[in-house]
C-alpha cells in the first residue's frame, strides 16, 4: 500500500508537470490576442478623435446660418493675423450690423427675422471670394475677413456690402420689407492684434450707423 501510495503521488506530480508543460502552448496565443486588442483600441481612438473633430466643427458654426459663429470667426481671425505678421501681408476686417431687424421681429415674429438673417448671409457669401471668411458675431452682427486689400479697396468693399444688403428685400405674406446694414472697417497688418481689430471695426460700424441715421433725417 505504501508503494502504491507513493506511486499515486508520483502519478499526481507527473500529471501536474504535464499540465504545466502544456501551458506554453496556451500562452502562445497571447501576442496575437494582444495585437487584436491594440488594433481594436486604435480603431476606437480614431473614431473618438473623429467625433471630437466633428463636435469642434459644430461648436464653431452658427446652426441657423451655417457660417462661422463668433468662436469660429475669432479663431480664423487669430490665424489670419498670425499669417499676416509672418509674411507681411495685408487684410481687412469688416463688421456689419443689420438695420431694422428688431422692428421686423416685432411686426412679423422671430421666424421672419431669421429669414432676413439667412438672406443677409447669402448676400455676403455672393459678394466675397471663396478665400474670405464670413461669420455671425452675435444677434444681427456679421464679420467679414478679407485678404490682400488696400485701405481704399477695403472701404469700397464695405460700401458695396452695405449697398447689397440695402437692396435686399424679403417678403412676408403680402408685405415686402428691407433690412439694410451699417459697415465698419479695420485694416489688418503686422502691428494689429485680434482683440483690437474687432474693437476698431466695431467702433467704426457704430460711427457709420450714426451717419446713416443722420442721412435718413436730412
Amino acid at each position: 500500500m505504501t508503494t502504491a501510495g507513493r506511486g499515486g503521488k508520483r502519478g499526481t506530480r507527473y500529471r501536474r508537470r504535464s499540465a504545466r508543460a502544456a501551458r506554453p502552448v496556451e500562452r502562445g496565443a497571447g501576442p496575437a490576442g494582444a495585437r487584436q486588442t491594440i488594433r481594436r483600441l486604435k480603431a476606437e481612438l480614431a473614431a473618438a478623435q473623429e467625433r471630437i473633430s466633428e463636435l469642434t466643427i459644430l461648436s464653431e458654426r452658427d446652426v441657423l446660418l451655417d457660417i462661422f459663429n463668433r468662436r469660429g470667426f475669432a479663431r480664423e481671425l487669430h490665424r489670419s493675423i498670425a499669417f499676416i505678421k509672418r509674411y507681411d501681408a495685408t487684410g481687412a476686417l469688416i463688421v456689419l450690423d443689420v438695420d431694422r431687424l428688431k422692428p421686423i421681429n416685432d411686426a412679423f415674429g422671430h421666424a421672419a427675422g431669421d429669414e432676413v438673417l439667412k438672406a443677409v448671409a447669402r448676400v455676403l457669401s455672393q459678394q466675397v471670394r471663396a478665400s474670405d471668411v464670413i461669420g455671425r458675431l452675435g444677434g444681427d452682427e456679421f464679420g467679414v475677413l478679407m485678404w490682400h486689400l488696400s485701405e481704399t479697396d477695403a472701404r469700397a468693399k464695405a460700401a458695396a456690402l452695405e449697398a447689397a444688403i440695402d437692396n435686399l428685400t424679403v417678403t412676408f405674406g403680402d408685405q415686402t420689407v428691407r433690412a439694410g446694414a451699417s459697415a465698419g472697417v479695420a485694416l489688418l497688418d503686422k502691428r494689429v492684434n485680434p482683440v483690437r481689430a474687432l474693437e476698431e471695426a466695431d467702433r467704426a460700424m457704430y460711427i457709420r450707423k450714426a451717419q446713416r441715421r443722420h442721412e435718413v433725417f436730412q
